[in-house]
Protein backbone atom coordinates (compact mmCIF):
# COMPACT_ATOMS: atom_id res chain seq x y z
CA UNK A 1 0.00 0.00 0.00
CA UNK A 2 1.08 3.64 -0.75
CA UNK A 3 2.39 5.95 2.09
CA UNK A 4 2.35 9.19 0.41
CA UNK A 5 0.73 10.50 -2.55
CA UNK A 6 2.04 13.52 -3.91
CA UNK A 7 -0.13 15.91 -6.85
CA UNK A 8 1.97 18.09 -8.71
CA UNK A 9 0.52 21.99 -9.48
CA UNK A 10 1.24 24.35 -11.63
CA UNK A 11 -0.28 27.98 -12.79
CA UNK A 12 -3.72 27.77 -15.04
CA UNK A 13 -4.04 23.63 -13.70
CA UNK A 14 -8.01 22.89 -14.11
CA UNK A 15 -9.62 23.13 -10.76
CA UNK A 16 -11.60 19.35 -10.77
CA UNK A 17 -8.64 17.50 -12.12
CA UNK A 18 -6.70 18.16 -8.87
CA UNK A 19 -9.53 18.60 -6.23
CA UNK A 20 -11.55 15.82 -7.26
CA UNK A 21 -9.00 13.18 -6.53
CA UNK A 22 -7.69 15.19 -3.87
CA UNK A 23 -10.81 14.82 -1.98
CA UNK A 24 -10.88 10.89 -2.76
CA UNK A 25 -7.33 10.12 -1.90
CA UNK A 26 -8.04 12.46 1.38
CA UNK A 27 -11.02 10.78 2.38
CA UNK A 28 -8.85 7.65 2.06
CA UNK A 29 -5.95 9.51 4.63
CA UNK A 30 -8.31 10.94 7.15
CA UNK A 31 -10.62 8.30 7.56
CA UNK A 32 -10.05 5.38 6.51
CA UNK A 33 -5.61 5.49 7.59
CA UNK A 34 -4.58 5.57 3.87
CA UNK A 35 -1.44 7.27 2.59
CA UNK A 36 -0.63 11.11 3.25
CA UNK A 37 -1.11 13.42 0.65
CA UNK A 38 0.78 16.29 0.19
CA UNK A 39 1.40 19.08 -3.05
CA UNK A 40 3.94 20.35 -4.99
CA UNK A 41 4.91 22.75 -7.21
CA UNK A 42 8.12 24.06 -8.86
CA UNK A 43 8.90 27.22 -6.02
CA UNK A 44 6.02 25.92 -3.83
CA UNK A 45 3.08 28.81 -2.70
CA UNK A 46 0.44 30.55 -4.02
CA UNK A 47 -0.90 28.45 -7.11
CA UNK A 48 -3.74 30.44 -9.62
CA UNK A 49 -5.77 27.97 -10.85
CA UNK A 50 -7.39 28.07 -14.67
CA UNK A 51 -10.93 29.34 -13.32
CA UNK A 52 -9.19 31.42 -11.03
CA UNK A 53 -9.11 29.27 -7.96
CA UNK A 54 -6.37 30.09 -6.20
CA UNK A 55 -4.39 26.76 -3.33
CA UNK A 56 -1.21 26.83 -1.54
CA UNK A 57 1.54 24.00 -2.42
CA UNK A 58 3.22 22.72 0.42
CA UNK A 59 6.76 22.18 -1.19
CA UNK A 60 9.06 23.20 -4.03
CA UNK A 61 10.75 20.60 -6.38
CA UNK A 62 13.88 21.24 -4.17
CA UNK A 63 12.17 20.02 -0.76
CA UNK A 64 9.79 17.64 -1.56
CA UNK A 65 9.50 14.61 0.85
CA UNK A 66 9.85 11.21 -0.92
CA UNK A 67 6.24 9.49 -2.15
CA UNK A 68 5.61 6.76 -3.48
CA UNK A 69 2.35 7.62 -6.03
CA UNK A 70 2.45 10.46 -8.21
CA UNK A 71 -0.87 12.51 -9.59
CA UNK A 72 0.08 14.78 -12.39
CA UNK A 73 -3.52 16.82 -13.00
CA UNK A 74 -4.39 18.70 -16.57
CA UNK A 75 -5.33 21.90 -17.61
CA UNK A 76 -4.90 24.81 -20.01
CA UNK A 77 -1.57 25.21 -18.31
CA UNK A 78 -0.31 21.69 -19.07
CA UNK A 79 0.31 23.47 -23.18
CA UNK A 80 3.28 25.91 -21.04
CA UNK A 81 4.43 23.32 -18.59
CA UNK A 82 5.34 20.84 -21.64
CA UNK A 83 7.87 22.94 -22.45
CA UNK A 84 9.05 23.59 -19.00
CA UNK A 85 12.07 21.22 -18.83
CA UNK A 86 12.40 21.81 -15.22
CA UNK A 87 9.20 20.23 -14.32
CA UNK A 88 9.30 17.88 -17.03
CA UNK A 89 12.56 16.44 -15.63
CA UNK A 90 11.06 16.69 -12.18
CA UNK A 91 8.08 13.80 -13.34
CA UNK A 92 10.63 11.93 -14.71
CA UNK A 93 12.77 11.23 -12.52
CA UNK A 94 10.53 10.87 -9.38
CA UNK A 95 7.89 8.46 -11.01
CA UNK A 96 11.32 6.40 -11.45
CA UNK A 97 10.43 5.51 -7.32
CA UNK A 98 6.81 5.75 -7.55
CA UNK A 99 4.77 2.31 -7.44
CA UNK A 100 2.33 4.15 -9.71
CA UNK A 101 1.57 7.47 -11.95
CA UNK A 102 -1.79 8.50 -12.46
CA UNK A 103 -2.88 11.35 -14.96
CA UNK A 104 -5.44 13.32 -15.37
CA UNK A 105 -7.43 14.41 -18.19
CA UNK A 106 -4.51 16.65 -20.39
CA UNK A 107 -1.97 16.18 -17.34
CA UNK A 108 -1.32 12.75 -19.90
CA UNK A 109 0.53 15.17 -22.22
CA UNK A 110 2.95 16.10 -19.17
CA UNK A 111 3.51 12.78 -18.69
CA UNK A 112 4.31 12.35 -22.30
CA UNK A 113 6.74 14.52 -22.40
CA UNK A 114 8.76 12.66 -19.87
CA UNK A 115 8.79 9.68 -21.85
CA UNK A 116 5.99 7.72 -19.56
CA UNK A 117 3.52 7.00 -22.29
CA UNK A 118 6.01 5.29 -24.84
CA UNK A 119 4.08 2.11 -25.39
CA UNK A 120 1.85 2.53 -23.45
CA UNK A 121 -2.32 3.16 -24.03
CA UNK A 122 -3.74 6.36 -22.21
CA UNK A 123 -6.57 8.89 -22.55
CA UNK A 124 -7.36 12.41 -22.33
CA UNK A 125 -9.73 14.96 -22.65
CA UNK A 126 -12.03 14.23 -25.33
CA UNK A 127 -11.06 17.55 -26.78
CA UNK A 128 -7.12 16.43 -26.63
CA UNK A 129 -7.26 13.11 -28.06
CA UNK A 130 -6.56 13.96 -31.81
CA UNK A 131 -3.42 15.75 -30.65
CA UNK A 132 -2.71 12.52 -28.22
CA UNK A 133 -2.64 9.96 -31.40
CA UNK A 134 0.00 12.51 -33.04
CA UNK A 135 2.30 10.87 -30.41
CA UNK A 136 2.20 7.49 -32.57
CA UNK A 137 3.91 5.24 -29.42
CA UNK A 138 1.52 6.09 -27.45
CA UNK A 139 -2.00 4.01 -28.12
CA UNK A 140 -4.96 5.94 -27.25
CA UNK A 141 -8.37 4.80 -25.91
CA UNK A 142 -11.27 6.42 -25.68
CA UNK A 143 -12.27 5.09 -21.85
CA UNK A 144 -13.29 6.72 -18.81
CA UNK A 145 -10.04 6.38 -17.96
CA UNK A 146 -7.04 3.43 -18.37
CA UNK A 147 -4.52 1.44 -16.70
CA UNK A 148 -1.53 0.59 -18.36
CA UNK A 149 0.35 -1.59 -15.41
CA UNK A 150 1.79 1.20 -13.07
CA UNK A 151 0.32 4.34 -14.84
CA UNK A 152 -3.06 5.25 -15.00
CA UNK A 153 -4.70 8.16 -17.16
CA UNK A 154 -8.20 9.35 -17.48
CA UNK A 155 -10.39 11.80 -19.68
CA UNK A 156 -11.32 14.79 -19.11
CA UNK A 157 -12.13 16.82 -15.32
CA UNK A 158 -14.39 15.04 -13.62
CA UNK A 159 -12.91 11.47 -14.55
CA UNK A 160 -10.46 11.46 -12.50
CA UNK A 161 -12.28 11.03 -9.21
CA UNK A 162 -13.48 7.58 -11.15
CA UNK A 163 -9.69 6.85 -12.14
CA UNK A 164 -8.93 7.36 -8.41
CA UNK A 165 -11.41 5.14 -6.99
CA UNK A 166 -10.77 2.34 -9.37
CA UNK A 167 -6.86 2.35 -8.47
CA UNK A 168 -7.70 2.84 -4.75
CA UNK A 169 -9.74 -0.53 -5.51
CA UNK A 170 -7.11 -1.80 -7.72
CA UNK A 171 -4.09 -1.81 -4.55
CA UNK A 172 -6.93 -1.46 -1.60
CA UNK A 173 -9.84 -3.69 -2.80
CA UNK A 174 -13.89 -3.29 -3.66
CA UNK A 175 -14.49 -2.62 0.07
CA UNK A 176 -12.20 -0.05 0.91
CA UNK A 177 -12.96 1.80 -2.02
CA UNK A 178 -16.71 1.25 -1.53
CA UNK A 179 -16.40 3.11 1.91
CA UNK A 180 -15.01 6.29 0.03
CA UNK A 181 -17.20 6.25 -2.23
CA UNK A 182 -19.75 6.47 0.02
CA UNK A 183 -18.09 8.80 2.54
CA UNK A 184 -18.14 10.80 -0.47
CA UNK A 185 -21.76 9.94 -1.51
CA UNK A 186 -19.92 9.69 -5.54
CA UNK A 187 -22.68 8.05 -7.50
CA UNK A 188 -22.86 9.50 -10.68
CA UNK A 189 -26.53 10.01 -12.53
CA UNK A 190 -26.16 8.12 -16.10
CA UNK A 191 -28.27 10.74 -17.81
CA UNK A 192 -26.90 12.27 -20.66
CA UNK A 193 -28.79 15.98 -21.56
CA UNK A 194 -28.91 17.33 -24.83
CA UNK A 195 -27.01 15.65 -27.87
CA UNK A 196 -23.32 16.27 -27.99
CA UNK A 197 -22.57 13.21 -26.75
CA UNK A 198 -23.40 11.46 -29.81
CA UNK A 199 -22.02 13.71 -31.96
CA UNK A 200 -18.63 12.70 -33.87
CA UNK A 201 -16.17 14.19 -31.46
CA UNK A 202 -17.27 12.40 -28.07
CA UNK A 203 -15.61 9.83 -26.98
CA UNK A 204 -16.85 6.15 -27.54
CA UNK A 205 -17.22 4.81 -24.07
CA UNK A 206 -20.16 8.30 -24.13
CA UNK A 207 -21.86 6.59 -26.55
CA UNK A 208 -23.07 3.83 -25.10
CA UNK A 209 -27.28 3.65 -24.47
CA UNK A 210 -28.20 5.82 -21.10
CA UNK A 211 -31.20 7.77 -19.84
CA UNK A 212 -31.86 11.06 -21.76
CA UNK A 213 -31.99 14.45 -20.99
CA UNK A 214 -34.28 16.20 -18.32
CA UNK A 215 -37.42 14.25 -19.82
CA UNK A 216 -35.64 10.89 -18.77
CA UNK A 217 -34.65 11.65 -15.55
CA UNK A 218 -38.15 12.56 -14.58
CA UNK A 219 -39.36 9.55 -15.62
CA UNK A 220 -36.67 7.68 -14.10
CA UNK A 221 -37.63 9.54 -10.96
CA UNK A 222 -41.16 9.28 -11.28
CA UNK A 223 -40.51 5.23 -11.57
CA UNK A 224 -39.42 4.89 -8.17
CA UNK A 225 -38.38 1.46 -6.37
CA UNK A 226 -40.63 -1.84 -7.01
CA UNK A 227 -42.61 -1.84 -3.91
CA UNK A 228 -43.63 -5.33 -4.48
CA UNK A 229 -39.94 -6.18 -4.48
CA UNK A 230 -38.93 -4.48 -1.12
CA UNK A 231 -40.74 -6.98 1.73
CA UNK A 232 -41.76 -5.21 5.19
CA UNK A 233 -39.22 -7.13 6.73
CA UNK A 234 -37.06 -5.89 10.32
CA UNK A 235 -34.06 -5.00 8.07
CA UNK A 236 -36.60 -2.34 6.39
CA UNK A 237 -36.91 -0.01 9.70
CA UNK A 238 -33.13 -0.57 9.80
CA UNK A 239 -32.75 1.26 6.69
CA UNK A 240 -32.20 -1.58 4.56
CA UNK A 241 -34.44 -3.71 2.12
CA UNK A 242 -34.16 -7.44 0.70
CA UNK A 243 -34.67 -7.54 -2.95
CA UNK A 244 -34.51 -10.75 -4.78
CA UNK A 245 -33.17 -12.46 -1.93
CA UNK A 246 -29.99 -10.11 -1.44
CA UNK A 247 -29.48 -7.42 0.92
CA UNK A 248 -28.89 -4.07 -0.31
CA UNK A 249 -28.48 -0.70 1.47
CA UNK A 250 -31.52 1.56 0.71
CA UNK A 251 -28.80 4.21 0.06
CA UNK A 252 -27.42 2.12 -2.88
CA UNK A 253 -30.81 1.76 -4.33
CA UNK A 254 -31.20 5.92 -3.89
CA UNK A 255 -27.70 6.14 -4.68
CA UNK A 256 -28.91 8.41 -8.52
CA UNK A 257 -31.45 10.51 -6.65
Amino acid sequence: MPKTVGFLLFNDIEELDFVGPWEIFSIWSKTFDGPKTITVSQNSGEIVCAKGLKIISQYSFSNCPSFDVLVVPGGWGTRAQAENAVLIDFIRERSKHCKYILGVCTGAFLLQKAGLLDHKQATTHWRSLERLRLFEQTRVQEKRFVQDGNLWTSAGISAGIDMSLAYIAHVGGDELAGKIQFNAEYYPLDIRYGSLHRSNEAPQYLKKQQVSGSAGLMSWLNTGIDAKNVPATKECEQNKQVVIGEEIPITQLSSKL
